[in-house]
Parts: C-alpha cells; sequence; structure tokens
C-alpha cells in the first residue's frame, strides 16, 4: 500500500519518537511511541481501549499492524517474559520486538503510532530484582517503549518495594503498567484495599504508572468459563483509584464474550487490553468462536479449516510434534519457537492469508468492541500538544512520603486481607 504521511504525521514522527528508537532507526518512517500516548488517544476519545496484541509470530505482529491502519488505531505490541524473556518460547523477543515492528511498519505504510510494551516482566524474589536491574536496560536499549513490572506473585509490600526498587531503571517518558493479584480466574481476587496500597505507596515515591491490571476474574489462555472478568469489581477498584488517575490494563481477553468488553470499555476506565492466544490460533487457520476460543471437535482435538492459516501439512506435524512432545491443548503455544521459520518458510500466499486472517479479527475486534476508531489522530495531537516523546504523568502527588517509609509500608501491609487464592497463571 501506499502511505499517506500527513504533515501531522511527519511533524509527529520528528518529535514524538524516544530517543532509543531514534537511535537505532534513525532513518525511519514508522510511529514507535512510549504506550503512554496510546493510553492518552483513548482517554482523549472516551470509552475507548486499544488493543496490546501479543506477537507471539511475525504473523500476529504483521495482522493487527494491517489492522490498526484499517481502523485508525494506535496499537500496542507486546510479548511476556515467558514468552520473549531470556527463556522464550516464541521466537518474536524483548529484544528484535521493535525491529520487527519498525520494518514492517515501513515496508506496509504504517502510519498509526505503534508502542512496543515488555508484557508481565515478572520479579518473584530478591534474585529476579537483582537480575532486572542489568536487563531492563538492555529491553530498553533494544526499542521497548513500555514496560509491566509484575511482582505480584508476591506479597503486597514486597510487590509495592519491587515496583519502586526498579523504577529507576526504566526510562521517565515510557509507558508503564503495575499490577496487584496474579491472573487465576476467579479466586483470590484483589480488592481495592490491595489496589490503592500499591498505587499509593507508588504515589508517595512520585512514581505514577500509566496502568494497573487486576485479578479481576480473567484466565489466561484456552478459557471456555461463563465466569470471567468481573466488570462490577473492576469499575469499584478503578473508581477508588481515581484520583491517581491511573487506567486499567485488562489481562486475559481471549475468552470472553465481546458484549462483556464492551462492558468493561464502557463501565471501567480500562484503556489497554491484551489480546493473545485469540491471535495464536487464528494465524494458525484454526477455528474459533466469537470469544476468540479455538474450538474443539468430538474427540477433543482442535479444528483446522482447510484452506486458511498455515498448510494442512505443516499443521499435521505441528500437532504431530506437540503429541510426541506429550504436550496437552494449553501446551501449543509452545510450538511458536520450533516452528516460526518453518513458517516463514512457506509460500507468500500462505504466509499472507495468515496474517490476514489476524487482520480481520483483529480490527473487528478494535471498531466494534473495543471503540477505538480514529483514535491515532488523538495519539498524533497529544505528541504535538506536547511537543515530544515524553508526555509526562497523568497523575501527580498526593501521599505524603513521610508515611510510606519501607518500615511503614510493611507494617501497613500486615492490615490488607491476605486471601490470594492458588498460585496463579503468573507467567503470561
Amino acid at each position: 500500500m501506499a502511505a499517506q504521511y500527513t504533515a501531522d504525521f511527519e511533524k509527529a514522527l520528528q518529535v514524538g519518537r524516544p530517543p532509543n528508537i531514534q537511535k537505532l532507526f534513525p532513518n525511519s518512517k514508522a510511529l514507535i511511541v512510549s504506550g503512554k500516548v496510546v493510553d492518552r488517544a483513548m482517554l482523549a476519545k472516551g470509552k475507548a481501549i486499544a488493543m496490546a496484541a501479543n506477537g507471539r509470530s511475525y504473523f500476529v505482529v504483521r495482522g493487527a499492524l494491517m489492522a490498526a491502519q484499517r481502523a485508525n488505531a494506535p496499537l500496542i505490541i507486546e510479548i511476556a517474559k515467558s514468552e520473549g524473556g531470556q527463556k522464550a518460547y516464541c521466537a518474536v523477543n524483548y529484544w528484535n520486538m521493535a525491529r520487527i515492528v519498525d520494518a514492517l511498519c515501513n515496508e506496509l505504510g504504517i502510519t498509526v503510532p505503534v508502542a512496543i510494551h515488555a508484557d508481565h516482566y515478572g520479579i518473584k524474589n530478591d534474585k529476579d530484582l537483582a537480575a532486572a536491574k542489568v536487563e531492563v536496560p538492555t529491553m530498553f536499549e533494544a526499542g521497548i517503549t513500555s514496560i509491566a513490572i509484575d511482582a505480584s506473585h508476591q506479597p503486597d509490600d514486597q510487590n509495592l518495594l519491587a515496583n519502586i526498587a526498579i523504577n529507576p531503571f526504566i526510562p521517565k517518558w515510557a509507558g508503564l503498567e503495575t499490577e496487584v493479584g496474579e491472573i487465576k480466574g476467579n479466586q483470590g481476587l484483589s480488592t481495592v484495599d490491595e489496589a490503592k496500597f500499591l498505587i499509593q505507596g507508588l504515589n508517595a515515591q512520585e512514581i505514577f504508572p500509566d496502568w494497573i491490571a487486576l485479578n479481576n476474574g480473567t484466565t489466561h489462555g484456552l478459557e471456555a468459563s461463563a465466569a470471567g472478568i468481573q466488570v462490577g469489581l473492576t469499575a469499584e477498584i478503578h473508581h477508588a483509584l481515581a484520583p491517581y488517575k491511573v487506567n486499567g490494563a485488562q489481562h486475559g481477553t481471549s475468552g470472553n464474550s465481546s458484549e462483556r468488553l464492551r462492558e468493561i470499555a464502557n463501565q471501567t476506565a480500562t484503556t489497554k487490553a491484551n489480546v493473545a492466544t485469540a491471535l495464536q490460533m487464528i494465524s494458525w487457520g484454526l477455528e474459533v468462536n466469537d470469544y476468540g476460543n479455538a474450538q474443539l471437535d468430538a474427540n477433543g482435538n482442535f479444528i483446522k479449516v482447510k484452506g486458511e492459516g498455515m498448510t494442512e501439512e505443516l499443521w499435521a506435524e505441528m500437532v504431530a510434534y506437540a503429541n510426541e512432545m506429550g504436550w496437552k491443548k494449553g501446551d501449543y503455544k509452545s510450538l511458536n519457537l520450533p516452528f516460526e521459520n518453518r513458517l516463514l518458510a512457506q509460500p507468500k500466499e500462505i504466509r499472507d492469508r495468515m496474517a490476514k486472517r489476524v487482520e480481520d479479527f483483529a480490527f473487528k475486534m478494535m471498531t466494534e468492541v473495543f471503540n477505538a476508531t480514529d483514535t491515532a489522530p488523538l495519539a498524533i495531537a497529544a505528541i504535538l500538544k506536547a511537543g515530544s516523546h515524553d508526555l509526562g504523568s497523568k497523575g501527580n502527588l498526593i501521599e505524603d512520603p513521610a508515611y510510606w517509609t519501607k518500615e511503614q509500608i510493611i507494617e501497613r501491609a500486615k492490615s490488607l486481607a491476605g486471601d490470594k487464592g492458588p498460585e496463579g497463571n503468573f507467567d503470561d
């Protein structure tokens, strides 16, 4: 497609790209931005959510970018630590994701702003925290523009203290997400008090996250339950956090109906929603329902749609490989790494239909569910208004730092309800 570069786009390209992106891609026409830019665009429209497409493969990234261009909506491309960290099960990772996005934006003439988000950067203990202080800067050097610090596996005081300790290693201009409560379905749900404790403690340190992720009843991966996201709980927590101007990041959208996701957009302060498993399955050519859930046949096997996604022959090889490894349905995500090059080696028409299937699904979700149509100009306007890649913080100092010393944080956490439920799906 021939790119239509407007005057505003050209101006935004000059001032809106963060320094790491300018250094990596000095001659690029890709408007790669901080996650803050995407968040602000959704706020400007109101009751709108940006898709955070989980880029488990080249095909998902390509399809999501084409969908965003069609919808005229900014996009977040992300990968989690388990998927794209040092022990990755995907070929797309923290260190090559920006390069893949930049190349595709230039090839496809993408003119919507795109953020590169390190999702679920897990910190489970002191050893992880020490490693993070070394690793996080390398990720920003490689083009990350937004990050989710996820220490939710730890008790509330340690979660807060880990977020505070890692913050000096994150650029001030970058998008920032924090998390309270592990993702584990309807057990150990996040509470108002837990969320306020985390956000107030960060506020006292003049750390103002753009997003907070909750355990609000969702799960990751394949989900057939009717329970799903608890909209009322989410709205209650967001309302309690309103003075701190932090928005919601919704995890685990696969498995929730379009109606419920629309409720999240309309009734909560959510501006970011992660879409992962659905996009992977769609790119492969599997049959999915409206929820993005892959369907199973009478024998409990995935249904490959003939003539869609990858070739039938390659799918048969992937199934055989999974069987040989003893993998269950939820483990099929681990096929991404060993088969990415095999998928890239298919004929162009096959590769194109894989990406196109992602594009069509993502476009429908962006426009009909997330209300994100035509939010790209709002993102560009935010950049031009700031005259910078750094939009600053939405929040401001409310809490008195004198009441949030390390000792007081540890003492205060003792009064929080301690039911976190069984161990959750921390990694994804």
